[in-house]
Formats: C-alpha cells, structure tokens, sequence
C-alpha cells in the first residue's frame, strides 16, 4: 500500500461506531467481516423480502451496501473530525445477484485533502461456496467538516 493511505490508530473503532448507526445497514443486516486502512468487507445474507421480482437481491440493494462499502473505505483513512458522505457512484451490474451470502469489498484507489475514489465490488456465493462477481462500482466520497447535522 503506498503511502497515500494513512489511518489514524482508531480508524476500526472509528468506522464501526459509525457503521452501527446506520440504521439501513440494520435492515438488510448487514454486518463488517474486516476493516484494514482504506479498505472493508461488508457481508449479508440473502433475504426474499429484498429481492425484486425475479428473486434476485434488488439493484437498489446492492447499490446501497456498495455506496457504503466505498464511504467506509474512504472513512477509515479520513482525519479525526471528518464526517464521509458520498458525492457520486457508478454502478455496473454483470449477474444477477442470487446466491446464500454476499460479500462487498471496497477499496481506496486515491486519497485527496477533501475528495476520496474508490472501487467496490459485490460477489454472490452459493450453498456450495462457488463466487461469482455481481456488480462493481466506482464512488467518488467526500470528507466532510464542522456541517450542521452531519456527524464523524
């Protein structure tokens, strides 16, 4: 890792505190399977009442646990005092998203003072334990300072 990516000695605690209020997180469970300096792992299971109409996890899911996997990448590498929120995401989505579990992985490609780029990817695993790429994103995130209602 170059030395682009500094974290600041309580950035696991940091982003858990901040990942436990996520109240949306809650809801699809969605739980942190590892935090390293600019990088996490999300996990969830699959759950019918996320689904769309073909029983695949929605697109509007999948977007939602990868914006936060960016958002939480980025925040493990931002100061103390910043708040992260996201600024812009590309989505690809290339399978449907059917499996037992998934699993999104985030990663810092570039830190700024003020603006973050990261890449995430969603993989889907079956009962069997075969993993398949389901979507990727692009997410440009944001550090956020002394802003009404927004908190670190």
């Amino acid at each position: 890792m170059s030395s682009q990516f500094i974290a600041n000695a309580g950035y696991k605690e940091k982003v858990t505190e901040s990942f436990n209020r996520q109240e949306v997180m809650k809801t699809i469970n969605v739980s942190i399977l590892a935090i390293r300096p600019g990088e996490i792992e999300l996990e969830f299971p699959y759950q019918s009442n996320l689904t769309q109409q073909h029983g695949f996890i929605h697109a509007g899911i999948v977007s939602t646990v990868l914006d936060s996997a960016c958002g939480y990448a980025a925040f493990s590498l931002m100061p103390e005092g910043a708040a992260v929120l996201t600024i812009e995401f590309k989505i690809n989505f290339l399978s449907p998203a059917k499996g037992e579990r998934f699993k999104a992985v985030a990663k810092v490609k570039k830190t700024g003072k003020n603006i973050t780029v990261t890449e995430g990817e969603l993989f889907s695993y079956s009962e069997r334990g075969n993993q398949k790429l389901v979507a990727t994103m692009a997410g440009t995130i944001m550090s956020v300072y002394d802003r009404e209602g927004v908190k670190n």
